[in-house]
């Protein structure tokens, strides 16, 4: 059997593109039946190694006089006595003799899901209105816990990251990585060619100017409006303030990208899933290279830019490319954004939705339950 090999076309195709929102497939994907039961399990990862191994390895004595040490209660791990075949993490006190001993464990590897944020939940471990929290439907982790890279409001939907490493979570939400995130966002009537300048150029919030990095236009039905816009930064309830800035009411707002991560086709709301090491290695690169360079920085907030008409094509624009009119052929393109349609780095998430599918499909038809994220009806195994 000949392996299929995806490139960035098709890898655009399992994802949810703001054309699927305006069209009304996004909605309608969602209305199919599901076939089978998400449930909250993470598929393992290696063991932690044993004490008495990482005792000798730290040149304590050997393995044998180790465990006699642990069995004569001379051990203790993280103030508690330890026992025989116990094992160690990363982050563990262990001291021996009532003396505190360095050792070396490696970390964990990071871990990252996607969950498809519905609206009416909150990103919150603890609410004090007790309403439904996002955090309720994630799979559980044996060490640690999820971090949320940045948050949806309340009413907000679309993608949201979690991942397991403090370290991963800041380097992409850090406004000096400058990761864009993608909305297709309805308001009450259209915008005027005065009011995209504005938001794009920069509006005044209540705490601080917020800009957007740009506007197109998607059509909508009588006073609905839809427009792609992307920003560079995500302090709460951006999006709505600063559309209520010019006047303009949000009736609904859906996050479809995060950086190069893009909301996988066929994840339904509510659902959430794994990232493979390929894609978080992939992520991790892409945050490093949106970091911004010097003498490439960022234009400061107040400056006028170009606002795209209806008449120009949706898509083709890469994250970052925030200049409506066609670059010149000699000009080269931003190194801190690559467009991820164009280039190896691809977008991001749809591989490891597709391979759970795969894997998914096979325990399905073996009589197993399932792990991972969920395959959609009407898509072959």
């Amino acid at each position: 059997m000949t392996e299929q090999v995806t490139g960035p076309e098709s890898r655009a195709d399992e994802a949810i593109r703001f054309e699927d929102v305006i069209s009304g497939q996004f909605d309608a994907e969602e209305a199919t039946p599901e076939q089978t039961v998400q449930k909250r399990v993470l598929p393992p990862q290696p063991e932690s190694p044993k004490l008495h191994k990482v005792l000798a390895q730290a040149g304590m004595g050997s393995r044998l006089e180790m465990e006699q040490l642990i069995l004569e209660g001379r051990i203790t791990v993280n103030n508690e006595p330890a026992h025989i075949g116990q094992r160690v993490q990363f982050g563990d006190h262990v001291k021996v003799n009532g003396k505190p001993i360095r050792f070396r464990v490696a970390p964990p590897p990071a871990r990252v899901i996607a969950y498809h944020k519905p609206a009416g939940e909150v990103v919150s471990h603890d609410d004090p209105q007790n309403r439904p929290t996002v955090f309720r439907k994630l799979p559980r982790l044996t060490q640690g816990k999820w971090q949320s890279v940045g948050r949806l409001d309340l009413n907000t939907e679309g993608l949201l990251l979690f991942t397991s490493s403090g370290e991963l979570a800041n380097n992409l939400m850090h406004p000096r990585f400058g990761l864009e995130r993608e909305y297709a966002v309805r308001v009450l009537g259209a915008l005027n060619q005065e009011e995209k300048a504005r938001l794009l150029a920069g509006v005044q919030l209540d705490d601080g100017m917020a800009q957007f990095g740009s506007i197109e236009e998607g059509g909508g039905e009588g006073s609905n409006c839809w427009y792609r816009v992307t920003i560079s930064e995500g302090r709460n309830r951006e999006v709505r303030r600063m559309l209520e800035a010019v006047g303009h009411a949000v009736s609904r707002l859906i996050r479809i990208r995060y950086g190069a991560m893009v909301l996988p086709r066929g994840l339904k709301r509510g659902a959430w899933m794994e990232l493979d090491e390929a894609d978080i290695r992939a992520l991790t690169r892409a945050a490093t290279l949106c970091a911004t360079p010097a003498g490439n920085e960022r234009p400061p907030v107040g400056e006028k830019r170009p606002v795209r008409g209806p008449g120009k094509p949706l898509r083709g624009r890469g994250p970052g490319v925030r200049n409506s009119s066609p670059p010149p052929k000699s000009a080269q393109p931003a190194a801190n954004h690559p467009d991820p349609m164009k280039t190896s780095l691809g977008y991001i998430g749809a591989d490891s939705f597709s391979r759970q599918r795969q894997e998914l499909g096979r325990k399905h038809g073996a009589g197993s339950g399932s792990s991972g994220g969920r395959r959609p009806p009407g898509k072959p195994r």
